[in-house]
């Protein structure tokens, strides 16, 4: 089939990749404009610009796919199907009744839960053992649209939004052939989704991102594993925002809620929650490189007693 293909970040490369390797001709490729990043603030341009670039494939980048040099575009590359995969914008009406087989979405949870911009993280934060991946026909509300395949995937216990998100991508890319091979085939179904079970995964917020030592250590291991490596959970100590990267739940500890425990050399510092506790193994102190607990405890001087508090 003919595909434009609509994406922006790593997540979206094994579904364009998986759509070459499969034969479908990738007539357009639309993607964020170049951002700046990093300590200079150089302008880089996003994963899937450079793939495509690589593979010798035809760029837009609108600020806005609203913008009016889009539709024209897309009009010349006559593309059969649109496939968006993380893209990071909603498409208009008119972009959305252009192609003959319409547009198709690859989201990276079991609609109708978790619609929205951080399906991943929040299912992490929140502590399921499952999730899964939905190829979606796209209709104007987001992510409301009929679901045309499902594939569910297991949480495990250490899983970071990094992981989980490496193995999802897969998955869904995987799930998307699979689609694109029905709608040639025209044995394609599609069911509705069911708006009474409909949930939301909204982008993350400063405010998402403060561990609140008042509450139960698995949760906060949650939402560290969820957060993990971006935007990463935050704490304090000193009177300086600290970022947990990593932290092992201890199930028992009778301190009041954020108090050091232990500083060991080998497992970090321990932290006392409200219910158990977290042993840091990984922090980045504001402005500086990420680092060992370990190493952070010898360098800030932290000893039993001390207290980590809000950021």
């Amino acid at each position: 089939m003919r595909v434009s293909f609509m994406g922006t970040p790593t997540f979206a490369l094994p579904s364009l990749k998986a759509l070459i390797t499969a034969d479908h001709e990738i007539c357009l490729v639309v993607t964020q404009p170049d951002r700046p990043a990093g300590r200079g603030r150089v302008p880089t341009p996003p994963p899937v610009k450079l793939a495509a670039q690589e593979l010798g494939l035809p760029i837009l980048q609108p600020e806005k796919v609203s913008e009016p040099t889009v539709m024209p575009a897309l009009q010349v590359a006559r593309p059969e199907v649109i496939v968006v995969v993380a893209y990071g914008q909603l498409l208009p009406k008119p972009i959305l009744a252009m192609p003959p087989h319409g547009c198709l979405n690859l989201h990276a949870s079991l609609l109708p839960k978790y619609r929205g911009a951080a399906p991943i993280p929040w299912a992490i934060i929140q502590g399921d053992t499952v999730t899964g991946v939905t190829i979606m026909q796209i209709e104007a509300r987001m992510d409301a649209g009929p679901i045309l395949l499902q594939r569910a995937e297991p949480i495990q216990p250490h899983d970071t939004a990094a992981t989980l998100s490496e193995r999802l991508a897969v998955l869904g890319a995987e799930l998307l052939c699979q689609v694109l091979d029905q709608v040639t085939r025209e044995t394609v179904h599609s069911v509705p989704q069911d708006e009474r079970l409909a949930t939301y995964a909204p982008k993350l917020l400063p405010a998402d991102t403060h561990l609140d030592w008042a509450r139960d250590a698995r949760a906060l291991d949650c939402l560290i594993r969820g957060l993990c490596p971006e935007p990463g959970a935050v704490t304090s100590f000193g009177g300086r925002r600290v970022k947990v990267l990593s932290a092992e739940v201890e199930a028992i500890i009778n301190s009041p809620p954020g108090t050091v425990c232990a500083v060991d050399q080998k497992k970090g510092v321990l932290v006392a929650a409200k219910s158990g506790g977290l042993w840091l193994t990984q922090v980045q102190p504001e402005n500086r490189r990420a680092m060992t607990a370990a190493e952070f405890a010898r360098g800030y001087r932290v000893r039993p007693g001390d207290a980590f508090g809000s950021a």
